[in-house]
C-alpha cells in the first residue's frame, strides 16, 4: 500500500452534539488493523461549534437584519432585542455544555446570566413548589449542574430556531434537511438544493470542509451518512470536495444507504460522489482501496454503485454486454464478508472528545441519556438474533446477518477503548443485545474488575430473569431500552414481537428492582389498529409506569417499509400498498390503505403528550381518556381492568 494513500471518514451534520457517531471510528479502527493510513473528523459538530460563537452570532444577526420586520418570527425578534446579552454569553454557555467551566452552573442555574427567548416558556408549565423555582420537583437544592445544563439546552434550542427561521429553514440540530432526501424517489429536490445559492450554513461548512482536506490531504473520503438528516450536507461536502479538488475520490456509505439507496439509478449522485456502498463497511472500503491502487478491477468491487466511464474496465464475458456510458452499475462481486469478530477496535483518535457538548433535553433521568454524557458507542453483536418483527428491516444485512464475539474479545476492545478515551461510559447500539452475549460479557467485565458503566437496548424477553438483571447492573448496567411497541397481545402477534404485555412487565420489573432505568419504544398507527387498540395500549402503559416497571417512553408513528415483513406481505396483515412512483434515487417508507380507517394522527397527539406527563410523574392515576379530549368522537373506555399488571406482578411473585 503506497505511504501517502490516506483515508478521510468524515460524519456530515447533523447527527449528535454530545458523541461521536460510531461508524467513522469503526471504519478508522477496521482500516488502521490492515495498515491503512486512516483518519477522521466530525464536521457536525464543527459546524456548530463554528456557528455558535461571536463571530458567528454576529453572521447570523447580519442575515436576520435582513429580513423584513414583518416575516421575522418571534425567537428572531427576541434574540435581535437581546443580540449582546447573546454575544456575550455564548462562549461561557458553551464551555459550560462542554464541561470545561462547571463552575458557571451556579449564575446559569440562578437564571441570571443567559438571556431567555420563547423556548424558557416550557418552563411555565411546570408547578413552582412554594419555592419560587418552576424547577425544584426536578433537581432540587443539590442539581446546580444539572439545572444548568437543561437551561443552557433552552438558550441553543432558540438559537436554532432562529438559524432555522433567519438563515437556513432546513436547520435542526438532528433532522437537518431530512425531508430533501428520506424515501425521495427523485433526486429532484436534493439537486435543487444543491444548485441554489448558499446559505450562511452552507458556507462554514464549505470553509470546514476545505480546512479538514488542506490538513490531511486525502486521496479518498468517505462519508458516512447514517440518517435522512444528514444526507444534505454530506453532498453539500462531496460539493466543495469536486469543486476545489476533483481529484480526491469519494465514496457514500451509512445507514441512510443501506436502507434506501437499494435501488439507486440517477447517475447525477455520481457527480458528487465516485462511489455508493451498501452495508457493512468494511470489506467494500477494503475493496475499493484496493481497486484504487490498481491491485483488483472495477468489476471486483463489493456492493457498489458506479456511473459508468466511457472506457469502463473490461467486464467478465457476457456480463454488462450493451451498458451506456453514464448509467449506474451495481457490482457485488461474490467474497466472505469481514466476521464480526475481525472488524477490529473502534477508535476515537482525530475526534476532539473534550469539545462535544452534554445536553439536558428532557428532564426525565432515563430520556435525557440520548443527549447528555460522552459515551463510547458499541456494538455487541451484528445484526438482530431475533429478525422476526413485522415492523423492522429484517431482509436487510444490519438485521438479517447475526454475527457475535466473544465476550473475552468484546471485554478486550472495552479495555482498548478506556485506555484511548479515559472515559468509562458505553452505550451498545445493538438493534437488541442477546441476553446470552451480555451474560457472558456481564462475567467477563466483574472478572476482569473493569468498573464501566453501560446501557443498551435489548428485546423484553423472558431470558431476562431478576437474577441476570441483578448480574447485569452488577457489571455496570444502567439503563435498558426495549420495544413494548404496541402493548396490545393481539398486535404483538400479528407483528410477531414474541413477547406478552404481561412478559414485559415482569422483565421491565426486574431491571427496575435492580435499579436499572427502563425505556419503552412505543408504536401507534399499526394495521389494523383501532381506537379501542389505542385506548387499552395507553392504559397498559398507564399501569407500567404506575407500577414502577418503566422509567421512561416514546410513541413513534408506525411507518411501512419496503423491506420489512409488512411491506413484503401487505395483505397477511390486512392492508393494501398505495404503490409508489417510479423509484430512481431513495426507496423506503411506503404509504398503505387500513380498512379501519382510524385516525391514528389524532390520537398521536394524545399519546405524546400522555408519555409526557408520565415520564414527569404527572397525571399517572387520571383516566386515559383524558388525553383524548380533543376528538371530535367519544372515546371508549379502555377494556383493561385497573390494577391488571400490579396483579400480574403479585401472582408471578
Amino acid at each position: 500500500m503506497p505511504t501517502n494513500f490516506r483515508v478521510l471518514s468524515l460524519i456530515p451534520p447533523m447527527t449528535q452534539l454530545n458523541t461521536p457517531y460510531p461508524s467513522t471510528a469503526y471504519l478508522t479502527g477496521f482500516l488502521r488493523s490492515r495498515g491503512i493510513d486512516a483518519v477522521q473528523e466530525d464536521l457536525a459538530l464543527a459546524l456548530v461549534l463554528k456557528l455558535f460563537t461571536p463571530a458567528g452570532l454576529e453572521s447570523v444577526r447580519g442575515r436576520a437584519l435582513a429580513q423584513p420586520e414583518a416575516q421575522r418570527s418571534g425567537s428572531v425578534h427576541a434574540f435581535l432585542d437581546q443580540f449582546d446579552h447573546y454575544r456575550s454569553t455564548i462562549g461561557p454557555a458553551i464551555a459550560y455544555l462542554q464541561g470545561r467551566d462547571s463552575t458557571l452552573a451556579h449564575r446559569i442555574a440562578a437564571r441570571g446570566l443567559l438571556p431567555e427567548g420563547p423556548r424558557f416558556s416550557a418552563l411555565d408549565a411546570y408547578v413552582d413548589d412554594g419555592s419560587g423555582d418552576p424547577l425544584a420537583w426536578a433537581f432540587g437544592a443539590l442539581g446546580v449542574q444539572d439545572k444548568a445544563r437543561h437551561l443552557c439546552t433552552l438558550y441553543l434550542n432558540d438559537l436554532a430556531d432562529v438559524l432555522r427561521d433567519a438563515v437556513d429553514e432546513r436547520f435542526e440540530f438532528v433532522r437537518y434537511a431530512e425531508s430533501l432526501a428520506s424515501s425521495q424517489p427523485s433526486f429532484d429536490p436534493l439537486a435543487a438544493a444543491l444548485a441554489a445559492p448558499p446559505t450562511l450554513v452552507d458556507e462554514l461548512l464549505s470553509d470546514l470542509t476545505l480546512s479538514a482536506i488542506h490538513r490531511h490531504q486525502p486521496a479518498l473520503v468517505l462519508l458516512s451518512v447514517p440518517f435522512p438528516g444528514s444526507v444534505y450536507a454530506a453532498f453539500r461536502i462531496a460539493q466543495t470536495i469536486k469543486t476545489h479538488n476533483p481529484h480526491i475520490r469519494i465514496a457514500l456509505g451509512g445507514g441512510f444507504v443501506n436502507t434506501e439507496l437499494r435501488e439507486l439509478s440517477d447517475p447525477r449522485v455520481f457527480d458528487f460522489v465516485d462511489f455508493v456502498t451498501l452495508d457493512a463497511g468494511e470489506r467494500p472500503v477494503l475493496s475499493l482501496i484496493e481497486h484504487l491502487h490498481g491491485q483488483r478491477g472495477r468489476q471486483r468491487l463489493q456492493r457498489t454503485f458506479v456511473r459508468e466511464s466511457p472506457h469502463p474496465d473490461p467486464l467478465p464475458e457476457g456480463e454488462g454486454e450493451g451498458v451506456n456510458a453514464g448509467a449506474v452499475r451495481y457490482i457485488n462481486f461474490a467474497e466472505p464478508d469481514i466476521p464480526f469478530e475481525d472488524v477490529g477496535t473502534p477508535t476515537w483518535d482525530g475526534l476532539p472528545l473534550d469539545r462535544y457538548l452534554s445536553l439536558l433535553d428532557m428532564l426525565n433521568p432515563m430520556h435525557r441519556l440520548w443527549s447528555d454524557g460522552r459515551w463510547n458507542k458499541l456494538t455487541v453483536a451484528h445484526g438482530c438474533y431475533w429478525k422476526k418483527c413485522s415492523f423492522c428491516d429484517v431482509s436487510l444485512d444490519y438485521i438479517g446477518r447475526y454475527e457475535t464475539a466473544t465476550a473475552e474479545k468484546l471485554a478486550d476492545r472495552i479495555q482498548q477503548i478506556v485506555e484511548e478515551t479515559g472515559q468509562t461510559g458505553f452505550h451498545f447500539v445493538d438493534e437488541a443485545a442477546p441476553p446470552k452475549a451480555l451474560k457472558a460479557l456481564a462475567e467477563e467485565l466483574i472478572r476482569r474488575e473493569l468498573n464501566i458503566s453501560w446501557w443498551g437496548n435489548i428485546r423484553f424477553e423472558k431470558t431476562f430473569t431478576p437474577e441476570l438483571a441483578e448480574l447485569l447492573a452488577q457489571s455496570g448496567c444502567i439503563a435498558m431500552s426495549g420495544g413494548l411497541e404496541v402493548a396490545s397481545d393481539r398486535l404483538l402477534n400479528l407483528m410477531k414481537k414474541g413477547v406478552s404485555v404481561e412478559q414485559v412487565a415482569r422483565v421491565t420489573k426486574g431491571f427496575s428492582d435492580a435499579g436499572i432505568l427502563v425505556h419503552a419504544y412505543l408504536m401507534y398507527g399499526f394495521p389494523t389498529q383501532t381506537l379501542q387498540d389505542t385506548v387499552d395500549a395507553l392504559e397498559y402503559v398507564r399501569q407500567l409506569f404506575e407500577a414502577g416497571c418503566i422509567q421512561s417512553g416514546f410513541f413513534h408513528r408506525f411507518s411501512c417499509t419496503v423491506h420489512s415483513p409488512v411491506g413484503m406481505d401487505p395483505t397477511a396483515y390486512g392492508i393494501e400498498l398505495i404503490p409508489l412512483p417510479p423509484v430512481s434515487f431513495a426507496k423506503n417508507d411506503i404509504g398503505f390503505i387500513d380498512p379501519t380507517g382510524t385516525d391514528h394522527d389524532a390520537l398521536g397527539q394524545g399519546l405524546r403528550k400522555a408519555i409526557y406527563n408520565y415520564m414527569h410523574g404527572l397525571c399517572v392515576e387520571d383516566d386515559v381518556r383524558r388525553w383524548f379530549e380533543h376528538l371530535p368522537q367519544p372515546v371508549p373506555r379502555a377494556t383493561v381492568k385497573r390494577g391488571k399488571i400490579a396483579k400480574a406482578l403479585a401472582a408471578h411473585h
